[in-house]
């Protein structure tokens, strides 16, 4: 993997000085490296990851979706997940390998939100033959980013 990637993919944070150090490249040659990446779409975007636990007022609810579809005869997949993608409360789509097409992470306010999600928006195009729905309950790492050591009770006392 290109070294200019990898340093933003753990910080993108950094400063082009800061990354032509730690590449051993010109800050001149990182900016333009990093606007060609924008450009031809190998960078889309930059993210922060929260951890959502960590807030009281934190009204988020978090859901696998795996889908089983009926591709479509002209386009495949391609234009379900695009209408699966259409939804605010998507976060992720995948098409994957196995008992299901669809792997489809979702957000929500509540369980029952998510549960009306699924049975009122997702249950209903016409290329899905089934769903099945798994909550996360706790997240320990995400985007190669430990969140949680699981060293916490529920309660928040550590225990042995």
């Amino acid at each position: 993997m290109d070294k200019i990637l990898s340093i933003l993919m753990e910080n993108p944070r950094l400063t082009d000085a800061q990354i032509a150090a730690m590449a051993g490249l010109s800050e001149e040659e990182v900016g333009e490296k990093i606007a060609a990446y924008e450009k031809s779409g190998v960078i889309v975007g930059y993210k922060t990851v929260v951890n959502w636990e960590k807030l009281e007022q934190s009204e988020k609810v978090t859901a696998i979706i795996e889908l089983k579809v009926t591709p479509k005869r002209d386009t495949g997949f391609e234009t379900i997940a695009e209408e699966i993608m259409a939804f605010d409360e998507v976060e992720s789509v995948s098409l994957m390998s196995g008992g299901y097409d669809f792997s489809v992470c979702v957000t929500g306010k509540t369980f029952q939100e998510i549960a009306m999600f699924v049975a009122k928006r997702l249950a209903p195009i016409d290329s899905v033959v089934s769903t099945t729905t798994t909550f996360i309950l706790k997240k320990y790492k995400e985007d190669g980013i430990v969140l949680s050591s699981g060293n916490e009770d529920e309660r928040g006392a550590d225990f042995l």
